[in-house]
């Protein structure tokens, strides 16, 4: 099987809508023009800013948040990850937080609701409640791109090693973590925790975040791809922008098969 060759967009959204989608949709068609097969973009891409905006900006999925992706996709003939949405929910204060893979024909070929959300304190650094303007998730989610298994997850998922594990025990082959990661917490955890996901399940991850945004809360950026061994193959600079690797799957089955921690499970002793 032939490698696969990923995009992984950075982006400094703001609290305008339309700015956001295109400067995000600008970025994953030059990614896609530049011979990516897979794009992928960070979580909260439509908004940044108060609760009330984001509720405001919550979207039915398919809809107008998708469509500018969904013209990329069809034009390029490529994968969009669209790291995720305001997507609107039977509660209106609260809509759910969305991942939405894209298909080469534009059609919608998975969705994912994050599950784990961000409510912390942390001294000196952010607080946080997102379950009070974010309905969870509650379902895991595996899919194909172009014959690989690809995981679905979004930001605070990353601290929840068991969602990976369930992810690679079902196939996944490519973990993908669109985030909004704080600075504060990622200068010490970001790349320590993406590589461990990595390490662990014989995995890639991808990881398209922002960067920047509102005063106060900045973003942390560095959105990297670390392959299955825990090696960071790709790392894109402190700015907007776009940064490119390629996935071999025939690398996740020769880790696997040298640390095969999959097969070598126990969990009857658990």
């Amino acid at each position: 099987m032939s490698g696969l060759q990923v995009a992984l967009v950075q982006l400094d959204a703001g609290p305008d809508v339309e700015r956001n989608l295109a400067t995000a949709a600008g970025l994953a068609d030059e990614a896609a023009a530049a011979g990516a097969r897979l794009v992928a973009l960070p979580e909260y891409l439509q908004y940044r800013g108060s609760d009330e905006g984001f509720r405001a900006s919550a979207r039915p999925i398919p809809g107008p948040w998708t469509e500018p992706f969904a013209e990329v996709a069809r034009r390029r003939g490529t994968w969009v990850l669209v790291g995720s949405l305001a997507e609107t929910s039977d509660e209106p204060d609260r809509p759910y937080n969305t991942s939405v893979l894209v298909g080469p024909d534009g059609s919608i070929a998975a969705t994912y609701r994050k599950i784990h959300l961000f409510d912390v304190a942390v001294d000196a650094g952010p607080v946080d409640r997102e379950s009070g303007r974010v309905r969870p998730g509650d379902r895991a989610v595996v899919t194909d791109v172009d014959g690989i298994r690809l995981g679905l997850t979004i930001c605070y998922d990353l601290r929840f090693p068991e969602l990976y594990r369930s992810l690679a025990l079902a196939g996944a082959e490519v973990l993908a973590v669109p985030a909004n990661f704080t600075e504060r917490t990622g200068r010490d955890h970001w790349e320590v925790l993406l590589r461990a996901r990595a390490i662990e399940n014989g995995a890639y991850v991808i990881a398209p975040s922002q960067i920047g945004g509102p005063p106060g809360q900045p973003a942390f950026g560095r959105s990297m791809v670390v392959d299955p061994w825990g090696t960071v193959i790709a790392q894109a600079p402190d700015r907007v922008g776009i940064v490119q690797a390629e996935l071999d799957p025939e690398r996740v089955a020769a880790v696997r098969r040298q640390i095969p921690v999959l097969a070598n499970r126990r969990p009857n002793a658990y």
